[in-house]
């Protein structure tokens, strides 16, 4: 089995910054495209960041400049760093990840269970 848990949400004023961890764990054999979406209430799920196995990084406009996705290789950990956080930043924050399991040939899309972002002053 595969899973990826998200840490590091929280309620931060306007301006600030928080770090969001999302750890992948169990029989992985290779982790292909790690990405971070968010969904605001009433909203649907939006594409944030995603950062390829070499390090290769895209950011959504809204973000670029703010936050910076990277990766731990060999702990299987990806991160996003969020500065300058807006109240528009707020919403469940969910991390991404195409995983090859041991002894599968292809990767499976999975998701974290997600971690709250509120931005408030």
């Amino acid at each position: 089995q595969v899973q990826l848990v998200e840490s590091g949400g929280g309620l931060v004023q306007p301006g600030g910054s928080l770090r969001l961890s999302c750890a992948a764990s169990g029989s992985i054999f290779k982790i292909y495209v790690t990405s971070w979406y968010r969904q605001a209430p009433g909203q649907r799920r939006e594409w944030v960041a995603a950062i390829t196995p070499g390090g290769n990084t895209n950011y959504a406009g809204a973000v670029k400049g703010r936050f910076t996705i990277s990766r731990e290789k060999f702990e299987n950990t990806t991160y996003l760093q969020m500065n300058e956080l807006k109240p528009e930043d707020t919403a469940v924050y969910y991390c991404n990840a195409q995983i090859v399991r041991v002894g599968e040939r292809v990767y499976d899309s999975y998701w974290g269970q997600g971690t709250q972002v509120t931005v408030s002053s």
